[in-house]
């Protein structure tokens, strides 16, 4: 089965059989719900000179040339998310995490999650896993590490999930180190202070033992999250010279040593800096630990994921993070995230799509001091009032159909229909189309060659 999903028209359906769409039209005051009726011409040819194309905008596919492989789509659960998660009622939390992990009927299932190593922005308070009283104390030996606060809901709230959707990865980004190993001892920016590069390094390893002691698995790690933005609360400056020396010298061996399977992502930050990447990625030392690059998109442009792609294609490219700031615009934001996103950050190599966050309050309140105040969830708890907002549909798009292991295929862009196209492993073949002008539905056809 072809499914093809659109944005104005979202579409599923075979190559050689019965088609399935599902549409959102904002027009018709549509979001993401199966249509019951199909004008899309699919078949397959040999030739492309066979097809008579006329005035019908026409996207071929071809499922035998194949890119990169998904690993998910999804959101970061962030600690405020947790907790609002963690407030409503049991039985109600039970079908909202059906709803958004499931994957049967409406349920749209995420694949793929991101969590903060200790506290994020969107946290309620900033801690870390080794807290210290004492303003010149310090703990060499972790003696003192601990994972209470993420007991509280973080912890609880990914067992759920994973009751659901065992299979689903889990990606970890730091905010900040303990403050004891920083140079401004505060949580705002500041540096990681290199004679603590070791300690900081076994912390990461601890974290990643600790959690899968508790039952769940850390599929990858990010270093720093935003190193180049120490104004946020957390935060640390992490310049590439830095990073690279950590890598090859401490995390890289120590992960090597433990035997840790647990995937290390660089950079995770701005489109605009694939330099950041590149001075890394250019050092073989730390290089031969690195898994691939993790970008967000608050600045450059979505095709430099392709630039560092290019330059070293044996690595991995994810996309991380984008926000929606409150109270959003659901048309813009649904068409820009789609088209800049879903469409061209995994036509520009991304094996993931994160959208930040999962949840929030009616009034994006729950957030550290100098943390976000505007970022908008992809739902809104109000006590047991639930509503869905942008980042909930954009992802679904994906999430529901684009299953973890499928891999993108080649499609042409043909007037104004942006798109990407999937082959699932089962064989079923999934479009993501935005049409973003007045053009008639596409014909679909499956090219061999």
């Amino acid at each position: 089965m072809i499914r093809l999903l659109f944005l104005f028209f979202l579409l599923s359906l075979n190559v050689f059989g019965q088609s399935q769409v599902w549409l959102t039209d904002f027009n018709k005051n549509v979001y993401f719900e199966e249509s019951p009726k199909t004008s899309f011409f699919i078949d397959s040819i040999q030739n492309l000179e066979q097809v008579n194309l006329g005035k019908i905008p026409t996207i071929f596919i071809k499922t035998n040339k194949k890119y990169q492989e998904i690993d998910g789509f999804g959101f970061t659960l962030t600690g405020a998310s947790a907790l609002l998660l963690n407030k409503i009622e049991k039985n109600k939390r039970s079908i909202l995490l059906q709803e958004l992990f499931g994957n049967k009927n409406k349920q749209i299932g995420i694949s793929y999650l991101r969590i903060g190593v200790a506290a994020t922005d969107l946290s309620s308070n900033v801690y870390s896993y080794n807290d210290l009283k004492e303003p010149e104390s310090k703990d060499l030996e972790l003696k003192n590490f601990n994972l209470n606060e993420d007991q509280k809901d973080i912890i609880p709230v990914l067992k759920e999930i994973l009751e659901i959707s065992p299979k689903i990865k889990i990606l970890a980004s730091p905010w900040s180190p303990p403050l004891w190993m920083k140079s401004n001892n505060y949580s705002v920016g500041g540096q990681l202070l290199p004679k603590y590069y070791q300690v900081y390094a076994d912390y990461l390893l601890r974290f990643i033992k600790e959690y899968k002691q508790v039952g769940i698995e850390i599929d990858a790690l990010t270093i720093q999250n935003e190193p180049l933005h120490p104004g946020n609360n957390p935060s640390l400056l992490m310049l590439p010279m830095q990073q690279a020396e950590f890598i090859k010298n401490y995390l890289g061996p120590t992960f090597k040593k433990a035997k840790c399977t647990t995937k290390i992502i660089i950079y995770d930050h701005n489109a605009d800096r694939p330099d950041y990447a590149l001075e890394i990625l250019n050092d073989n030392k730390a290089k031969k630990y690195v898994d691939g690059t993790a970008f967000h998109l608050y600045g450059g442009q979505i095709e430099n994921l392709s630039q560092v792609h290019d330059l070293h294609p044996d690595k991995n490219i994810y996309f991380t993070e984008q926000w929606i700031g409150a109270p959003g615009n659901f048309e813009g934001d649904m068409q820009w995230h789609i088209k800049n996103l879903i469409i061209n950050g995994t036509r520009n190599w991304a094996k993931t799509v994160l959208e930040w966050n999962l949840a929030a309050d009616k009034n994006q309140s729950m957030h550290t001091i100098g943390g976000c105040t505007e970022c908008l969830g992809a739902i809104t708890i109000d006590e047991n009032l639930i509503l869905r907002n942008p980042a909930y549909y954009i992802i679904a798009h994906a999430s529901k159909f684009v299953v973890s292991g499928s891999k993108r295929i080649y499609s042409n862009t043909s007037l104004g229909l942006n798109n990407v196209a999937f082959l699932t492993p089962d064989n079923k073949v999934v479009m993501i189309i935005y049409n973003e002008n007045d053009s008639p539905h596409p014909q679909v056809l499956e090219a061999f060659g």
